[in-house]
Protein backbone atom coordinates (compact mmCIF):
# COMPACT_ATOMS: atom_id res chain seq x y z
CA UNK A 1 0.00 0.00 0.00
CA UNK A 2 1.72 3.27 -0.81
CA UNK A 3 1.85 6.49 1.01
CA UNK A 4 0.74 9.81 0.68
CA UNK A 5 3.66 11.94 0.35
CA UNK A 6 3.37 14.46 3.36
CA UNK A 7 2.30 17.70 2.08
CA UNK A 8 4.15 20.90 3.06
CA UNK A 9 4.55 22.46 7.07
CA UNK A 10 1.23 23.56 7.71
CA UNK A 11 2.39 27.04 8.83
CA UNK A 12 5.88 28.94 8.16
CA UNK A 13 8.98 29.53 10.29
CA UNK A 14 7.92 33.10 10.80
CA UNK A 15 4.62 31.83 11.85
CA UNK A 16 5.63 29.29 14.42
CA UNK A 17 7.74 32.18 15.95
CA UNK A 18 4.95 34.23 16.27
CA UNK A 19 3.42 31.44 18.48
CA UNK A 20 6.03 30.71 20.47
CA UNK A 21 6.45 34.64 20.98
CA UNK A 22 2.76 33.91 22.15
CA UNK A 23 3.44 31.52 24.24
CA UNK A 24 6.51 33.31 25.93
CA UNK A 25 4.39 36.58 26.46
CA UNK A 26 1.66 34.64 28.28
CA UNK A 27 4.27 33.72 30.76
CA UNK A 28 5.75 36.58 31.54
CA UNK A 29 2.12 38.13 31.80
CA UNK A 30 2.50 41.74 33.76
CA UNK A 31 5.91 40.69 35.27
CA UNK A 32 7.57 42.44 31.87
CA UNK A 33 8.04 45.35 31.13
CA UNK A 34 5.86 46.13 27.53
CA UNK A 35 7.99 49.06 26.73
CA UNK A 36 11.51 47.27 26.69
CA UNK A 37 9.91 44.21 24.86
CA UNK A 38 8.27 46.49 22.48
CA UNK A 39 11.41 48.76 21.68
CA UNK A 40 13.82 45.43 21.48
CA UNK A 41 11.39 44.25 18.69
CA UNK A 42 11.71 47.47 16.88
CA UNK A 43 15.24 47.47 17.07
CA UNK A 44 15.23 43.52 15.29
CA UNK A 45 13.42 45.22 12.24
CA UNK A 46 14.93 46.20 9.55
CA UNK A 47 15.05 49.93 8.75
CA UNK A 48 11.95 50.52 6.71
CA UNK A 49 10.12 48.62 9.29
CA UNK A 50 11.50 50.03 12.15
CA UNK A 51 11.32 53.54 10.74
CA UNK A 52 7.35 53.30 10.43
CA UNK A 53 7.20 50.91 14.23
CA UNK A 54 9.24 54.02 15.98
CA UNK A 55 6.80 56.60 14.34
CA UNK A 56 3.80 54.53 15.12
CA UNK A 57 5.06 54.37 18.74
CA UNK A 58 5.34 58.09 18.94
CA UNK A 59 2.10 58.47 18.01
CA UNK A 60 0.28 56.12 20.10
CA UNK A 61 1.97 57.79 22.94
CA UNK A 62 1.15 61.06 21.97
CA UNK A 63 -2.81 60.31 21.15
CA UNK A 64 -3.84 57.45 23.32
CA UNK A 65 -1.26 57.62 26.23
CA UNK A 66 -3.93 55.04 28.45
CA UNK A 67 -2.63 52.52 25.88
CA UNK A 68 0.64 50.25 27.59
CA UNK A 69 3.18 49.04 24.80
CA UNK A 70 3.14 45.19 24.30
CA UNK A 71 4.91 43.28 22.34
CA UNK A 72 1.32 40.79 20.97
CA UNK A 73 3.42 37.40 19.03
CA UNK A 74 6.36 39.05 18.79
CA UNK A 75 4.85 42.14 17.46
CA UNK A 76 4.58 45.71 18.61
CA UNK A 77 1.50 46.32 20.21
CA UNK A 78 -0.83 48.67 22.48
CA UNK A 79 -3.16 47.56 24.98
CA UNK A 80 -5.90 48.85 27.18
CA UNK A 81 -6.12 48.68 30.34
CA UNK A 82 -7.70 45.92 30.41
CA UNK A 83 -4.75 44.24 29.14
CA UNK A 84 -6.65 43.66 25.18
CA UNK A 85 -4.79 45.11 22.12
CA UNK A 86 -6.31 47.84 20.93
CA UNK A 87 -3.49 48.01 18.01
CA UNK A 88 -0.96 46.64 16.98
CA UNK A 89 1.82 46.79 14.00
CA UNK A 90 3.34 43.40 11.41
CA UNK A 91 6.28 44.54 10.06
CA UNK A 92 6.99 43.71 6.49
CA UNK A 93 10.14 41.80 7.17
CA UNK A 94 8.43 39.77 10.22
CA UNK A 95 6.23 37.24 7.19
CA UNK A 96 8.37 38.72 3.67
CA UNK A 97 5.49 40.42 3.08
CA UNK A 98 5.20 43.49 0.79
CA UNK A 99 4.39 45.85 3.00
CA UNK A 100 3.61 46.42 6.46
CA UNK A 101 0.53 46.85 8.33
CA UNK A 102 -0.83 48.75 11.33
CA UNK A 103 -3.95 47.02 12.23
CA UNK A 104 -7.03 47.25 15.29
CA UNK A 105 -8.53 44.74 17.11
CA UNK A 106 -11.36 44.24 18.51
CA UNK A 107 -11.08 46.59 21.74
CA UNK A 108 -10.75 49.45 19.34
CA UNK A 109 -13.71 51.23 19.19
CA UNK A 110 -13.21 52.19 15.25
CA UNK A 111 -17.04 51.14 14.95
CA UNK A 112 -18.57 53.02 12.01
CA UNK A 113 -22.02 50.99 10.30
CA UNK A 114 -21.98 47.80 9.68
CA UNK A 115 -18.70 47.67 8.22
CA UNK A 116 -14.69 49.65 8.82
CA UNK A 117 -11.42 48.69 7.96
CA UNK A 118 -9.18 47.15 10.96
CA UNK A 119 -6.34 47.06 9.09
CA UNK A 120 -4.11 49.46 6.96
CA UNK A 121 -0.99 48.38 4.44
CA UNK A 122 1.85 50.42 5.19
CA UNK A 123 4.98 51.15 2.80
CA UNK A 124 6.09 54.62 4.37
CA UNK A 125 4.54 57.04 7.06
CA UNK A 126 4.07 60.83 5.19
CA UNK A 127 2.60 63.25 7.75
CA UNK A 128 -0.56 63.01 5.75
CA UNK A 129 -0.65 59.20 6.67
CA UNK A 130 0.32 59.91 10.56
CA UNK A 131 -2.28 63.05 10.42
CA UNK A 132 -4.89 59.86 9.55
CA UNK A 133 -3.73 57.33 12.05
CA UNK A 134 -3.52 59.48 14.90
CA UNK A 135 -7.13 60.28 14.15
CA UNK A 136 -7.88 56.57 13.86
CA UNK A 137 -5.92 56.13 17.22
CA UNK A 138 -7.95 58.38 19.33
CA UNK A 139 -11.73 57.14 17.91
CA UNK A 140 -9.68 53.83 18.87
CA UNK A 141 -9.53 54.63 22.38
CA UNK A 142 -12.69 57.00 22.42
CA UNK A 143 -11.02 60.18 22.80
Amino acid sequence: MATKPKSSKTFSDAELDAMQAAKSERKKGKKGDGEADLLAKVAEMGDSDRAIAERLHALVKEHAPSLSPKTWYGMPAWANADGKVVCFFTAAGKFDTRYASFGFQEAATLDDGAMWPTSFALTKLTPADEKVIAGLIRKAVGA
